[in-house]
This record gives structure tokens, sequence and C-alpha cells, in this order.
């Protein structure tokens, strides 16, 4: 099944946690620790998700702000730009159709996200890339990071909120990878 599928497909909690992963896995370019979005995640746990949704939101916005922002210069800071961009849309009160249309913008912007990072000059069509599920032709960044969305909405429509474990998992790895690409690309500049 497609990425695409798979987000039309999803529950309100699949829809949350895969937008939250793709934001918890670039979370390094916002200067984020690994625990930032812990609180959130808890509460996808819980039986009531949105509960301490808005304030746990409102807490990891706090933390992740960067003040006044300085203009976007290299591919790191525009990467983070995207990321910010997850982040300011994160619904505060959900609804489905809000999570959707958030886990979709998740989806391109972390894929975006990580072109940037590859200094990948291709003109993909993401519609296509997703609906496809294609990795041929794609830089390794970008693939990697199609394959884990793909790998979070199966695990969730798989296992529901016995998967979250799992989405966590993928996305500390991930951040491990992101962080040894953009610490790899300053020394380079250094």
């Amino acid at each position: 099944m497609s990425l695409v599928e798979l987000i039309a497909q999803a529950d309100e909690r699949s829809l949350a946690a895969s937008g939250l992963a793709c934001l918890d896995r670039c979370v390094p370019l916002l200067g984020g620790d690994d625990d930032v979005l812990r609180p959130l995640w808890a509460c996808l746990a819980e039986a009531d998700a949105w509960a301490e949704w808005g304030t746990r939101l409102e807490q990891a916005r706090v933390k992740l702000d960067p003040g006044v922002p300085e203009p976007p210069v290299t591919d790191e800071d525009h990467a983070a730009l995207l990321t910010r961009l997850m982040l300011d849309t994160v619904p505060e009160r959900p609804s489905e159709g809000e999570l959707r249309a958030w886990a979709d913008v998740c989806s391109l912007t972390a894929l975006r996200a990580h072109r940037r990072l590859d200094h990948a000059d291709d003109t993909t069509s993401w519609p296509t890339v997703r609906e496809e599920g294609r990795t041929e032709g794609l830089s390794p960044l970008v693939s990697a990071e199609l394959r884990r969305q793909t790998a979070v909405l199966e695990l969730l429509a798989e296992h529901g909120t016995g998967g979250l474990r799992f989405v966590l998992d993928t996305s500390v790895e991930a951040r491990r990878v992101l962080r040894a690409v953009v610490a790899r690309r300053a020394r380079g500049r250094a």
C-alpha cells in the first residue's frame, strides 16, 4: 500500500503519530533534545490522547522556540525552517480532518527537509513518489525517510497503540542519523 493510501486510511491516533514521528526525526534541526516531544508521545499512549495534547504541545513549542530566527543561509537552515513549519502547524485540538492534513504536510515537509540535507538537485514529483513508494533515483536520506514513513503507518495499522514503541524507536535511530549528517556537513564547512 502506498504512503498516500496509508495516510488516507489511518485513524486519528495513527495520523498524529505519523506527523509526530516526521517532526521528531527532524527535531535535531531545531536544536531540540531527544526528549522534547516525549510528552506528546505519552499523550498518544493514553486512553484520552487529546486531554493534555494542547498543553504538552505548547510546552514543546516553548522549548523549541528559536526567538528571532536568522534568515536561512545553509541547507540546514532551510531544513530547519521546514521542520519549524511542521511544529507550527500541529493541531492543538485535533480533529481527524486536521490530523490527516497535518500528517500529509509533515510527510511532504520531512521529505523536502531530508532532500535539502542530501544536496539533491532532483526534480522529484513528491505526489508520485508517495503514491508509488518508489525509492529508485532518490537520494539516500530521502529514500530512508520515505521507507520510515511507510513503516510507521504500517506498524500503527497492524498494532495500534502497541506499535507506538516501535515508531518511537524508529525516530530515535533516524535522529541519530540526521545529527551525524548535520555534524559531518558542519565539519566540512569548517
